[in-house]
């Protein structure tokens, strides 16, 4: 079994290389057998040295995840909250993304989609944009204030 203090420095190494938020460092714990008082003291130190920091996470977080995953605030916000993130720290990052990025990103998956969708109809192209869009995690009204403003 590894000493406290080896388990403390390989998580250290693991953070310094990317974020991490603690529910997943006390994930990556599970395989060594430690007990509660051991988790807390290695998380807490971790905390304490800057190598875990929830805020940073978070921000980085919904930075990567709107700008190369291109989801929207939903998915978002519930994948952090999966990762037991507070709902503060959720709402405060997820307003850094700009409005304006944010609907033209919206503009340009549908745009992008709209291409490829077959359908019958209208309506029934309507309904697939629709579905795609809030399965990405946008919000229903604004991906349907984006649809009446284009010619589909």
């Amino acid at each position: 079994m590894l000493e406290t203090k080896e388990i403390y420095r390989k998580l250290a190494l693991i953070c310094s290389r990317k974020e991490y938020c603690v529910s997943e460092i006390e994930q990556k714990m599970l395989k060594w057998d430690l007990n509660l008082q051991q988790k807390e003291t290695i998380i807490s130190n971790l905390i304490d040295e800057h190598f875990i920091d929830e805020l940073r996470f978070t921000e980085a977080f919904v930075k990567d995840k709107f700008r190369f995953n291109k989801w929207g605030k939903n998915k978002i916000r519930y994948h952090l909250k999966q990762k037991q993130i507070s709902s503060e720290l959720i709402d405060n990052s997820i307003q850094n993304i700009p409005h304006a990025e944010y609907e033209h990103l919206i503009e340009t998956l549908l745009e992008s989609k709209n291409k490829s969708v077959k359908a019958k109809n209208t309506y029934e192209r309507k309904a697939k944009l629709l579905r795609f869009m809030t399965q990405k995690g946008f919000e229903f009204d604004l991906v349907n204030n984006s649809l009446e403003k284009m010619v589909l």
